[in-house]
């Protein structure tokens, strides 16, 4: 019995589930966030910067000023001045990839960034690409 390549391709294609699980590279891990008093506290921060292979002095930076409030990194956790629901965090960080984690050019999130004189930029691992980013 000899089976053409088109015909195995087929029978192979027809044993696959249906749905696949289709799992990212880069997933960030669902914040846990409390609020006590006037205060949100993100108590896995350090864990999320680490995934985006960022400093967590640059993302608590961000978000900082894209809250406009004081915030204070103890340990593992971020303290915020304010109520700050978890989604609005959630969409900050995932600002905050488009802007300094992910390569313009080939939307890998292999980067780093380099500090070059008084500017800074983001440079891809994957691609070679090299993009300015503003400061913060």
């Amino acid at each position: 019995m000899t089976l053409e390549y088109e015909d195995l391709l087929r029978r192979a294609r027809s044993q696959l589930p249906e749905i696949t699980s289709k799992r990212e590279r880069l997933e960030i891990p669902k914040l846990q966030c409390t609020i006590v008093g006037m205060r949100t506290m993100i108590h896995n921060f350090t864990d999320v910067a680490e995934v985006l292979n960022r400093d967590p002095q640059h993302l608590l930076k961000f978000l900082s000023g894209e809250l406009a409030t004081a915030t204070v990194l103890q340990e593992s956790r971020a303290i915020f001045q304010g109520k700050f629901p978890r989604e609005t965090l959630e969409k900050l960080i995932q600002r905050y990839m488009e802007t300094f984690v992910t390569c313009p050019v080939c939307k890998r999130p292999d980067t780093k960034i380099i500090k070059e004189k008084r500017l800074s930029f983001l440079v891809c691992e994957a691609c070679g690409a090299r993009s300015s980013v503003k400061s913060i």
